[in-house]
């Protein structure tokens, strides 16, 4: 299940790419299928572990094309083991409303990024976050939880203050809110709920299947109670105080 949309965020054979806090690597995996040199990094030994034997399996099955390189490796979003101008793309989805400093990964991501590179940052959109809060307190409140929401325009002001040039946004995954407003209702470990089981096995459905019906869906639902904000940003290839 995708949240960047590579249709909106071109992606060509070779380009280096950073996952950053790729979590199990959905994004990361993508771009290796499309031929990129890609880096999944995650603060997570166990997830990076995954990440790393899925890398494996993929290249065995023969899954990227020839050039294409994947590399998993445990890192701080704070302190990026690379130097600056390293990457021409730069995917971060669903991290930001975790990390304190996101200033401070906001710049790192720009330090690593190439002048003319592209950064895709996605975070759960403001509305259907709001109703999660109000019906879990256990929904944020754990370690490594979600410790803020972002409006969209306060994304991108975020961003454009770190250097990026904005050029497009929208919203992803309409179907998953409910599913995610009954966990809250329910109790976000009680999966045997029927209403969440019932929901759930849908949403499996939906990504195995890919039903001409839930994609229509999908699409009517994602401006209204889309679960995630993607935002889609160059890093210009002169300051901008500069350029003018």
């Amino acid at each position: 299940m995708l949240t960047v949309d590579f249709s909106r965020f071109p992606l060509a054979p070779g380009d280096r790419v950073l996952d950053l806090g790729c979590g199990a690597g959905r994004h990361a995996f993508e771009c290796y299928r499309r031929g990129a040199q890609v880096v999944a990094l995650d603060r997570n030994a166990d997830e990076i572990r995954e990440v790393a034997k899925w890398f494996a399996a993929m290249e065995e099955a023969g899954e990227a094309p020839a050039g294409a390189t994947a590399t998993a490796m445990e890192g701080d979003a704070l302190a990026l083991p690379f130097p600056d101008d390293s990457f021409d793309v730069v995917i971060i989805s669903e991290v930001m409303e975790h990390i304190p400093d996101d200033k401070g990964v906001l710049a790192e991501m720009v330090r690593v990024l190439r002048p003319g590179g592209r950064i895709a940052v996605t975070v759960p959109r403001y509305g259907p976050e709001k109703v999660c809060w109000a019906l879990s307190d256990a929904y944020h409140e754990v370690e490594g939880g979600h410790i803020r929401i972002y409006r969209g325009d306060e994304l991108l002001t975020k961003m454009r203050a770190a250097g990026l040039k904005p050029y497009g946004t929208h919203h992803a995954h309409g179907l998953h809110s409910p599913y995610w407003w009954l966990k809250c209702a329910f109790g976000v470990d009680n999966d045997q709920a029927l209403p969440v089981k019932a929901y759930h096995k849908l949403l499996v459905w939906d990504i195995m299947k890919k039903p001409l019906a839930t994609r229509v869906a999908e699409q009517a639902l994602n401006p209204l109670i889309g679960k995630s904000f993607v935002a889609y940003a160059t890093k210009p290839h002169l300051p901008e105080a500069a350029a003018k």
